[in-house]
């Protein structure tokens, strides 16, 4: 069986309230992980994954993220003349790595909207669904790990991750009965639910693989919490209609979106990079 993901959702159109002011008028997807945009990762994820169709979802006062991943003619002319080779090697992949297109998202009404914008752009059984400010560093990549628990379920697949008891309230967490290696099906979702109520401590994380019935659901949804469409109570729907499944990751999973996971994966990242890491290391042991 062929890759079955026609594209990959990359919502972004959220204004970063939880990393303010850096991202009061930068867009916080654009935020640099040592060399390159936290967005960048994701991509890069999803082209490793096989899928080289990519949709963003911005809002429409962001020019600066698809121009990211766009030619730059003058910039290749500049570092062509400079000699800087290597520069020019990565601004041209940066355009080369996959095929591109945005859709606007006129209002944050939520990551169910943000997915329902997409509906004419994906024309597929399946596609991705990619949260930027997750960044997720694993071998083989997350969406490949949910990509192969796809072809053998042939059904949506949520990512989950093992969060500690106290964590729980924090995200939306499955009921699910394990069916293979990582693999489990799902039974119902609750968000946020209290350590008490949690029906397992297995929380959804920022990855979907999900079929093209899920448009259909998140128009039969209602707004929900802060008066947005949530792709949690679509899922939900669904579920009432077809098998869903998880997919428990393997790897290491940084939530950007915050100071402190900002941070973490910065170093995570830096500790990872040759001619980064001695010095960090030096640095990190002179002020410690």
């Amino acid at each position: 069986m062929s890759n079955p993901l026609g594209s990959v959702v990359f919502p972004a159109a959220g204004l970063g309230t939880r990393i303010l002011p850096a991202t009061k008028a930068f867009p916080k997807e654009l935020l640099p992980l040592v060399d390159r945009p936290i967005i960048q990762y994701g991509v890069e994820e999803a082209v490793q994954s096989g899928v080289k169709h990519v949709v963003l979802v911005t809002s429409p006062e962001n020019h600066m993220t698809p121009a990211h991943f766009s030619p730059d003619p003058n910039l290749e002319a500049f570092l062509e003349q400079r000699k800087k080779l290597d520069a020019l090697d990565a601004v041209r992949n940066l355009s080369n790595m996959a095929d591109i297109c945005t859709v606007h998202q006129k209002h944050p009404l939520g990551l169910g909207h943000a997915i329902l914008t997409t509906k004419k752009l994906v024309r597929t059984e399946a596609f991705g669904v990619v949260l930027p400010d997750d960044v997720i560093d694993a071998s083989p990549p997350a969406l490949q790990q949910m990509i192969d628990v796809f072809k053998e379920v042939n059904g949506p697949v949520l990512l989950v991750e093992k969060v500690a008891p106290e964590a729980v309230d924090r995200y939306g967490i499955v009921d699910a009965t394990p069916i293979g290696e990582n693999i489990f099906q799902v039974h119902n979702l609750v968000e946020k639910p209290s350590l008490e109520a949690a029906p397992s401590n297995l929380a959804i994380v920022g990855r979907y693989i999900l079929t093209s019935d899920i448009f259909s659901a998140l128009e039969r949804t209602g707004t929900g919490a802060g008066g947005e469409i949530q792709l949690t109570d679509a899922i939900r729907i669904l579920l009432q209609e077809r098998p869903i499944y998880a997919c428990l990751i393997n790897g290491t999973r940084h939530d950007v979106g915050n100071r402190v996971g900002y941070l973490e994966a910065s170093l995570h990242f830096a500790l990872k990079d040759p001619d980064l890491e001695p010095i960090l290391r030096k640095f990190i042991r002179m002020h410690t």
